[in-house]
């Protein structure tokens, strides 16, 4: 008789551009914390960022993470799990918990009380109840489209969790970020509220991610309590940055997995490099991902980001 692992992690690249250090490096880890304790992971390719995706930037993070030995037991795309996504909505709406919104993004920028940098700004409710449909907001800013808001319960939003890496967190989100957004379609299919309708569906005990995103988690706990989901737990691991101290990209030279595969660098060269930094490997050691399943240990890792180079 088959049995559920008791651990299921995933790996959820998004097709926005080239695979590079930093998306390994984050990867390698959630890849590591799964294997290590004989978990299953899936692979779930979030490609719902339509005007940024770019073509044949999904396969391509498929045949690099491949070549560097990374392997998986499910794998999902987004762009096909719709229907999902609109049933949730469509419960979230039913409850009262979402509706549709005309501001933009200068609107909110305009309305803060309080200087905010960053993705996360405080949304006030201005839309709250302006609208019965999407299709009204929809013709009121037309051939602009409106955006979801999820609808945060002002008097019960505050949100403390035990991060497995950053330790204990905490947020009143009713403050934070107000009505945040969950989609920029009609049928739901936004990230925020994908990740955690994919991450339930496909039964993620925990998530492994970069910590520029451990603010936004609180915001996600409050759709997995108002959908009646399992919360998994989470991790949040430092990022790779520039010198500048800014998330690696392309300003700070090529850093892309193919770059380094066509000028002859081998895998377990880049995997040795990642893996020292986290203190499983030695300098200059060179080593196969498989090979540091018994290295793992969370407790490693450095607390500051990895600076490059």
């Amino acid at each position: 008789m088959s049995t559920t692992p008791y651990y299921i992690g995933r790996l959820a690249p998004s097709p926005t551009g080239a695979l590079h250090l930093g998306n390994v490096r984050t990867f390698m880890i959630a890849y590591l914390r799964a294997r290590s304790q004989g978990g299953k992971l899936i692979m779930r390719m979030e490609d719902l960022d339509h005007p940024r995706d770019m073509p044949g930037a999904a396969a391509a993070a498929i045949e690099d993470l491949r070549w560097l030995s990374f392997d998986w037991d499910e794998e999902y795309t987004q762009s096909e799990r719709l229907p999902s996504y609109k049933a949730a909505l469509d419960t979230l709406v039913a409850k009262g918990l979402a509706y549709p919104c005309i501001c933009s993004r200068k609107d909110v920028e305009n309305a803060q009380s309080a200087p905010h940098s960053g993705e996360q700004l405080f949304y006030p409710g201005t839309c709250r109840g302006k609208f019965a449909s999407w299709e009204d907001a929809e013709r009121a800013i037309a051939p602009r489209l409106p955006c979801w808001r999820f609808a945060t319960p002002h008097n019960d939003a505050k949100v403390t969790f035990n991060d497995a890496f950053a330790g204990t967190f905490s947020s009143d989100v009713a403050s934070t970020l107000g009505d945040f957004p969950i989609a920029r379609h009609p049928s739901g299919a936004g990230y925020t509220l994908a990740v955690v309708v994919d991450d339930a569906a496909m039964g993620v005990t925990e998530v492994v991610r970069g910590d520029d995103l451990l603010a936004a988690t609180p915001a996600q706990i409050l759709l997995f309590r108002a959908l009646g989901l399992k919360i998994p737990q989470f991790c949040h691991v430092p990022l790779v940055i520039g010198k500048d101290g800014r998330r690696l990209a392309k300003r700070h030279g090529d850093t892309r997995i193919s770059s380094f595969r066509a000028s002859g660098v081998k895998p377990e060269e880049i995997i040795g490099y990642l893996a020292a930094s986290c203190g499983w490997a030695k300098p200059g050691e060179k080593i196969s991902l498989p090979h540091l399943i018994p290295r793992f240990d969370l407790s490693t890792i450095p607390r500051a980001p990895l600076v490059w180079p």
